[in-house]
């Protein structure tokens, strides 16, 4: 067993790119040591910007000599498939095995010295690398079959034990040598083997594990913002891509004008990070201070003093952009900025983002004066729909897109906005993401919903809707946004009234969408105000179409396509349920219901039937239901013909059902559905009672339809809190 060394050094391999590479290194070299019958023990990749290196431990020195055996026609079969058989393999007839009347082709590979299966394997590996971008150079670049690498190749190390594995590809020849620091031991250094590798490197400067150099810049950077009395802002993304950007890193902090604190911290730390790659510190106060750590690539003779002044310069003509970009903005009111949107399109199926803005802010203000927002003023909801999306033409933005949202409120604040529109303008992306902060304010509530329902519903009018994996337009993202929203806050927007807003936008949609192809194809659906029960009457849209639109497809297509839109919606809530730990078969069943689409009430449903279903008096409940389901799906109930004297068990039944019914209703209507549950485990015992002392299919037949009756209405009284025909057990 022996310890394998490759390392392949090259220019600099971009930090965002290492991780990546690590990872296909490993993978390539797993692959043709399978494909060689060959097992290592560790594998640890490493990388720095100038090199790759893997380290492979207890690699075997040869592999194992083995048998191939190939199964050909039976030897009975005809000349021709024999002969083909013999093509196929290569060999004579005198060559095979016959066993069992069948012909075998039976060859023995012998085994091979490793360092050989190595020699054709790292060729293959560098000619196979898939780097997202790479380049030719030199002279053979003028031909499309020469070597490609992140940048050009110029060192190969491939030690197993201590012997020197052979290989060249592109002109490079395997060795012993390596190079050292660029600057601090910029000379050969030779390498005995994979024991020495990393030692070697460190003495000439390369900390050659990217892991050590990430501790070194997260420890070296705190304790520099330590020193002078600052916390440093913690940023692992940034530890990472300067721990990729140095062979060595000494982190050092400096200092920039004060007078670039008026510009927001997060244009700052932007700045900071995105342009230079720098740490920002904040006071003991928690606000930002007016310093910064960069990382050095080197442990500079005067401490570092000429790479702080240089790098301070760097940072100050960025801040002095980013200052001149604040300054400039805030010339202008937001509303002036917002004309600009005009010029801008959302989608080319769905206009211009001014149109989507106006789409915004009424379906803010309706939400607002219709109350499923409490506390909202409508004017404010109107006022900050229709500048949420100014500040995307503003220069700051241009610059820095990831500070949408956020500088439209600082320049709504700067303007003397009331707060609570410049917060909506703020916070109305939110949620972004699994994690983030969920609006809680009432205008930026409003603001936010709004936003989210206008881009899922308008995007499924076009039918722009997500197939399988395929998203293009965040559509789920936007759906779960919405369900956080409105569960968060308690909203109680139904479902399907989603489409009934879309009423209030008809006529904005249309203006978009008349022109499409799919318009004049659409063949309205007849029954679509069915699909919503009564939240859309078809004479409320029938008068919609007299007063606002020529064409009724259009909005007979709008409405049908946010009953999707509805559906999608509901669906993505049972895949959020699911995944915070709610039982598939419990969604369903509050699901089937039908008729139930607020989603406040649908998930007070699911949380009482979860609870409900695990106690013992709701598994022998739904024990009872199912043998009284299954028993009404066999028999056909019939209409009773007279009174008759009824069982103890079968009386008892009923004065139960007479006492839960009532209370079931009212708990329901009440909403407290724990309360309801209760009232159904007052069954229980009874249905038990009923089946151990009552004979169903009793042969009078007046008292068999009164039972099977009696059966029907327990099953109904069931239903009205859950589908128990959902639940599985």
């Amino acid at each position: 067993m022996s310890d394998f060394l490759l390392e392949l050094r090259s220019e600099e391999i971009p930090a965002r790119m290492q991780a990546g590479a690590r990872a296909d290194l490993e993978r390539l070299f797993r692959k043709e040591l399978d494909a060689a019958g060959l097992k290592a023990g560790e594998i640890t990749v490493w990388s720095t910007p100038r090199r790759l290196a893997l380290v492979a431990r207890d690699l075997p020195l040869a592999t194992e000599a083995v048998s191939e055996e190939v199964k050909g026609p039976r030897t009975s079969a005809p000349e021709q498939a024999l002969e083909g058989f013999l093509r196929k393999t290569g060999l004579t007839k005198d060559q095979l095995t016959e066993r069992d009347g069948v012909w075998f082709a039976v060859t023995e590979k012998p085994g091979r010295a490793t360092k050989d299966v190595l020699a054709e394997a790292i060729p293959a590996i560098i000619r196979a690398f898939p780097w997202p971008k790479s380049q030719r150079w030199g002279a053979a670049s003028l031909s499309t079959e020469s070597l490609r690498w992140v940048r050009p190749l110029s060192g190969i190390v491939a030690l197993l034990g201590e012997e020197l594995v052979k290989c060249e590809i592109g002109g490079v020849k395997s060795g012993y040598v390596t190079r050292g620091h660029r600057f601090h031991c910029p000379g050969e250094i030779t390498i005995g083997s994979a024991q020495d590798y990393a030692e070697k490197l460190r003495m000439a400067h390369v900390i050659v594990d990217h892991v050590e150099r990430e501790a070194m810049v997260r420890e070296k950077a705190r304790a520099a913002a330590d020193a002078v009395g600052l916390v440093l802002v913690e940023d692992e993304g940034l530890v990472i891509e300067n721990a990729g950007l140095t062979e060595w890193p000494v982190p050092l902090l400096g200092r920039f004008d004060e007078a670039f604190l008026d510009v927001p911290p997060e244009v700052i730390q932007l700045t900071a990070r995105v342009n230079q790659k720098y740490f920002i510190c904040r006071d003991a106060g928690g606000k930002l201070a007016n310093a910064f750590v960069c990382t050095a690539n080197i442990e500079a003779k005067d401490g570092g003093a000429a790479i702080i002044d240089g790098n301070r310069k760097v940072l100050a003509a960025r801040l002095s952009d980013a200052r001149f970009f604040w300054e400039q903005d805030k010339k202008k009111p937001l509303s002036l900025h917002a004309e600009k949107l005009a010029r801008i399109t959302f989608h080319e199926k769905l206009g211009t983002v001014a149109d989507k803005v106006e789409r915004v802010a009424n379906l803010a203000e309706w939400l607002a004066s219709e109350g499923i927002v409490p506390n909202c003023d409508p004017a404010l909801a109107r006022q900050a729909a229709q500048l949420c999306k100014a500040d995307l033409v503003t220069e700051m933005v241009g610059e820095f897109p990831e500070l949408q949202g956020l500088m439209g409120g600082y320049y709504a604040r700067a303007e003397g906005l009331p707060d609570a529109v410049a917060e909506a303008i703020r916070d109305h992306y939110k949620p972004v993401g699994q994690g983030d902060d969920v609006p809680t304010a009432p205008v930026t509530v409003a603001v936010a919903l709004a936003d989210k329902l206008d881009t899922l519903v308008s995007f499924f009018v076009v039918d722009e809707m997500p197939t399988g994996s395929k998203d293009p337009y965040a559509l789920r993202r936007a759906a779960l946004g919405i369900l956080s929203i409105l569960q968060l806050n308690g909203l109680r927007l139904q479902i399907a009234s989603v489409a009934n807003t879309l009423l209030l936008q008809a006529g904005l949609l249309a203006r978009a969408i008349s022109n499409l192809p799919e318009i004049k194809a659409f063949e309205a659906d007849k029954k679509v105000a069915e699909k919503f029960g009564t939240v859309i009457k078809q004479a409320e849209v029938d008068a919609y179409f007299d007063k606002e639109i020529s064409n009724p497809k259009i909005l007979h297509l709008i409405v049908d396509r946010a009953a999707l839109a509805a559906q999608f919606l509901a669906d993505r809530l049972k895949v959020q349920q699911r995944e915070a730990g709610v039982r598939h078969d419990l969604i369903d069943a509050v699901f089937a219901l039908g008729g139930e689409d607020d989603l406040v009430r649908l998930l007070a449903r699911v949380r009482a039937l979860q609870a409900f279903v695990g106690t013992e008096d709701g598994v022998n409940l739904l024990a009872g239901y199912k043998r009284a389901a299954n028993i009404l799906k066999k028999e056909e109930c019939a209409p009773a013909e007279a009174a008759y004297d009824r069982e103890p068990a079968e009386q008892a039944l009923i004065d139960a059902l007479d006492a839960a019914e009532p209370q079931a209703e009212s708990a329901i209507a009440a909403e407290d559905f724990t309360a309801a549950m209760a009232a159904l485990a007052t069954l229980r015992g009874p249905i038990d009672a009923f089946f151990d002392q009552v004979t169903v299919n009793d042969a009078d037949a007046n008292k068999r339809a009164c039972r099977l009756a009696l059966l029907d209405r327990f099953r109904a009284a069931v239903h009205k809190v859950a589908d128990f025909s959902r639940i599985e057990g």
